[in-house]
C-alpha cells in the first residue's frame, strides 16, 4: 500500500514537472547580431546621508529611485556630486537623483562628476512642496565637460533629479486610479522581478476575448526614460476614455499593456539596466532575464489560449529627441500599410508636427524586432525627447492613440 502511494506521488510529481516544463518552453527568436544577456554583477550604491559639517550642507540618497555614489567638499561654496552607473559597459544615460538641504538658508554649488567617457545628459528637475519643475537655466553652468548647478538651500529638503521620479509604487498608484470603475480592464500580474517586485499587466477588451487580435504596449525597460512613460500614460488613457471610438476598438481588439517592465532598475536608480546588470531591451531573443521571459510567456499563453495573434507592438522609450524607430519590412506583415497611414494621420491632426521616423530592420534583439520576426507584426519603438514639454507629450500621446484606433477599426488584417 505504501509503495502504491509513493508510486502515485512520484507519478504526480513527474506529470507536474512535465506540465511546468511545457509551460516554460516558449519560442525564441533569432536575430542577426545576438547580445550576451546573461546576468552580470552590479555595484549597489551605499544608501546614506552625506554631511559637510563645516558648511552645514547635507545630501541623501535614502529614498526609492535615488542615484548618488559620493559627495565631497570642493571649497566653502561648492561640493562634488559623484555619480556612477550600476555597471559597465553602458550607454550614456547618466541618471542622478538626491535630496539636498542645509542648516541655514544659503546658496550652494553642486559640480557633477562622472566616470571617464561619460558626460552629463539630463537637465536637472527640482521637486519642492510636492511639485516638479525644470531648474532655471540661469542656475546651470557648463565649462567644457564640467556641469555645475546652483541651488538655494533651506532646512527643508529638495529633490534634484535627472528626470521626474516615477517609482514602481508611483506606477501602481497611477494604474489603480486610471482603471478605477472600468470593468473591462483586468489588472493582472505576469510574475515578479529579480528582487521580488510584482510585474503588472493590464488586459483590456470588451465582450468575448476569443479570437481578438492583440495590440501590445510596453514601457520603462530603461529606468530614466520617464517622458516615454508619460506618452504611454496618455496613450492608454485615450484607449480607456469610454468614447465611441474606443468602445468600437475594444470590441474588436484586445490590448495588453505593461506599464513597468524593469521595476528593479527604476527603484534602484539605475542608468539603464535591471537588477542583473542587463539592458532588458537586448533580451528579446533568448529571454535570459526573468522580466522579459515572463512577459513573453504571458503573451504566448494569451495567444494560444484565445486563438489570437499580435498585430502591433509599441514600446515607449525616451531619447534625445522625438523619434519613431520602425522596421523596413512591412508588406509581409499583418498590417502592411499601418505605419504610413498612422504617420500621415499624426501630421494631419497635430498642429505643426512632422513625424521623425528612422527605419531599419532590427539586427539586435530589441522588442520591435521581436514583434516582427517572432509574430510577423508591426513593431515600433516610440521615443519621446528627454526635454519634450509635458503638454506636447500629452497631445502626441492622445492623438497617436486616437489615430491608431481609427486605422485599426477600419483595417483588413492579412492572415
Amino acid at each position: 500500500m505504501i509503495k502504491q502511494i509513493l508510486r502515485y506521488q512520484f507519478s504526480s510529481l513527474l506529470i507536474l514537472a512535465l506540465v511546468l516544463s511545457g509551460c516554460s518552453a516558449i519560442k525564441t527568436v533569432d536575430f542577426e547580431s545576438l547580445v550576451d544577456t546573461t546576468s552580470k554583477p552590479i555595484d549597489f550604491q551605499i544608501k546614506k546621508t552625506y554631511k559637510l559639517e563645516d558648511d552645514g550642507v547635507y545630501v541623501s540618497n535614502e529614498f526609492t529611485g535615488a542615484r548618488l555614489n559620493g559627495f565631497e567638499r570642493k571649497n566653502d561654496s561648492t561640493a562634488i556630486v559623484i555619480i556612477k552607473p550600476e555597471n559597465s559597459p553602458i550607454n550614456n544615460s547618466a541618471y542622478y537623483a538626491f535630496k539636498a538641504w542645509s542648516k541655514n538658508a544659503r546658496s550652494f554649488y553642486f559640480e557633477f562628476n562622472y566616470p571617464e567617457y561619460y558626460k552629463h545628459r539630463y537637465m536637472p528637475k527640482i521637486k519642492e512642496n510636492g511639485n516638479w519643475r525644470v531648474l532655471d537655466s540661469s542656475r546651470v553652468y557648463k565649462n567644457d565637460s564640467i556641469f555645475t548647478i546652483k541651488l538655494n538651500l533651506t532646512d527643508t529638503p529638495i529633490t534634484i533629479s535627472a528626470q521626474e521620479i516615477q517609482s514602481s509604487n508611483d506606477v501602481n498608484l497611477w494604474v489603480s486610479k486610471t482603471i478605477e470603475g472600468k470593468d473591462y480592464v483586468r489588472l493582472k500580474s505576469y510574475g515578479k522581478s529579480t528582487l521580488g517586485i510584482g510585474l503588472p499587466v493590464l488586459d483590456i477588451y470588451k465582450g468575448d476575448k476569443k479570437g481578438k487580435d492583440i495590440v501590445v504596449l510596453l514601457t520603462r525597460q530603461h529606468p530614466p526614460e520617464v517622458t516615454g512613460y508619460y506618452a504611454f500614460q496618455e496613450f492608454l488613457k485615450t484607449i480607456l476614455d469610454d468614447s465611441d471610438l474606443a468602445a468600437t476598438f475594444l470590441n474588436k481588439y484586445r490590448v495588453l499593456a505593461f506599464p513597468i517592465m524593469n521595476p528593479d532598475g527604476v527603484d534602484l536608480g539605475h542608468w539603464r539596466h535591471n537588477a542583473n546588470g542587463i539592458d532588458t531591451n537586448r533580451d528579446w531573443s533568448k529571454y535570459n532575464q526573468s522580466e522579459i521571459k515572463q512577459a513573453v510567456q504571458f503573451i504566448a499563453t494569451a495567444l494560444k489560449k484565445d486563438h489570437s495573434k499580435v498585430l502591433l507592438g509599441l514600446d515607449f522609450h525616451s531619447t534625445y529627441e522625438d523619434v519613431f524607430y520602425t522596421n523596413d519590412i512591412r508588406k509581409s506583415t499583418t498590417l502592411p500599410n499601418f505605419i504610413d497611414d498612422w504617420f500621415t494621420a499624426l501630421e494631419r491632426n497635430i498642429p505643426d508636427y512632422k513625424v521623425n521616423e528612422k527605419s531599419s530592420n532590427s539586427t539586435k534583439p530589441v522588442s520591435k524586432g521581436w514583434f516582427l520576426y517572432g509574430h510577423n507584426a508591426v513593431g515600433i519603438t516610440y521615443e519621446i525627447g528627454d526635454a519634450t514639454p509635458k503638454d506636447k507629450i500629452q497631445l502626441i500621446g492622445k492623438v497617436s492613440a486616437e489615430q491608431m484606433m481609427k486605422i485599426l477599426n477600419q483595417a483588413v488584417v492579412i492572415k
